[in-house]
């Protein structure tokens, strides 16, 4: 197991405190899946954490590199635009842990079918 490499879930946030109960749960469920790898949720905007905060925390535990994956469904502006912006800016702040994005989970085709058998499972 790698104890230098971190996945952090990048959600937008919300004003309601209850729209982050999924991104909870997923975190909590990704760390069971990964226990020797450090899983942080972070946020673009209107909840804490932030993604500079995340990557701070993480750097100063002595971690080395994170994946970023977007919980979006989509490649929206905040994606294309927010969120390279934010990157840069920890990359500037925090030059000893490797930054790299994941595509939107909401583009892969298996997170699709996923949520088509949802779909199919209301009918």
């Amino acid at each position: 197991m790698d104890h230098t490499r971190a996945i952090i879930l990048f959600a937008h946030g919300a004003r309601d405190a209850r729209w982050r109960e999924p991104f909870d749960r997923l975190q909590a469920m990704l760390q069971a899946a990964v226990p020797d790898t450090a899983v942080r949720l972070c946020f673009l905007e209107l909840m804490t954490p932030d993604l500079s905060t995340t990557v701070a925390e993480l750097a100063d535990a002595g971690i080395q590199g994170a994946v970023v994956i977007p919980v979006f469904f989509g490649q929206g502006g905040h994606l294309r635009r927010d969120l390279p912006a934010l990157l840069d800016t920890c990359r500037h702040q925090y030059p000893g842990i490797a930054l790299r994005a994941a595509t939107a989970v909401g583009e892969d085709d298996e997170v699709l079918r996923a949520i088509v058998a949802y779909c199919l499972n209301q009918i």
